[in-house]
């Protein structure tokens, strides 16, 4: 029977000997509410803040050989790692969360020192992103793109020339382009490289647009076209 092991930021972590097991890695996180009380009314209004919580992701790790050595190794990366990064497992190949690796590691010898087991803990984004998310959808006409999941997606969307381009009911304004512009709906953001655009962008809705469940309409006028990253999600 093949073990179970995790990728973070690029990194098989049986590099350092590390296998896991799965039992706490199938949670979902919270959803944020103001509750609201009225006097004289019955029951809890809810204030929904559109928001999910970060989830704690704690993986029962075992290493078999080799402690010393492997556990010092994985102590060093783990705590060089800064930032959200991508993290993978196999019991999900499918998909990857933003985390940040957040726990010591408090380790269960054996008698002869050489394994152990211990918790890893990781703090993630609620999100699951779905790697099929990351394949970039080009489009040279309008159209529809489908949203496999429940949940609004925040695409990145990269235009070429000038023109509109609308989503959802929300349109884009690109007045000044050098070859292609990157309007990201999550950063709410529009640059090319390292360079800002949001000067040469606007919008006709306060939101950036996003993709919901189901079909989603998108028609262009005067851009060439235009390359979107769905970055599909799910609990």
């Amino acid at each position: 029977m093949s073990r179970n092991y995790i990728n973070y930021d690029g990194t098989d972590l049986r590099d350092y000997g590390l296998y896991i097991s799965g039992s706490n890695v199938f949670n979902a996180p919270e959803r944020a509410y103001n509750e609201i009380t009225i006097p004289g009314r019955n029951g809890t209004l809810l204030g929904s803040e559109k928001r999910l919580e970060n989830i704690p992701v704690v993986y029962p790790s075992f290493i078999y050989k080799d402690f010393k050595v492997n556990s010092a190794g994985l102590r060093s990366f783990l705590l060089s790692r800064i930032g959200y990064k991508r993290l993978m497992d196999t019991y999900h190949p499918s998909e990857f969360r933003l985390g940040f690796y957040a726990g010591g590691l408090d380790a269960e010898m054996t008698s002869k020192l050489d394994a152990g087991q211990f918790d890893l803990t990781f703090n993630c984004k609620p999100q699951r992103y779905l790697i099929s998310g990351e394949t970039p959808i080009t489009l040279t006409a309008s159209g529809t793109i489908n949203n496999p999941t429940l949940f609004d997606a925040q695409p990145l969307i990269r235009v070429y020339g000038t023109g509109s381009i609308t989503v959802n009911g929300v349109t884009i304004t690109i007045s000044e382009a050098d070859g292609y512009t990157d309007i990201d709906c999550e950063i709410m953001e529009a640059y090319k490289g390292n360079v800002l655009k949001n000067y040469a962008v606007s919008l006709d809705s306060t939101d950036f647009p996003v993709l919901s469940a189901g079909d989603n309409a998108i028609s262009m006028s005067g851009v060439t076209s235009a390359i979107i990253t769905p970055r599909w999600w799910t609990l």
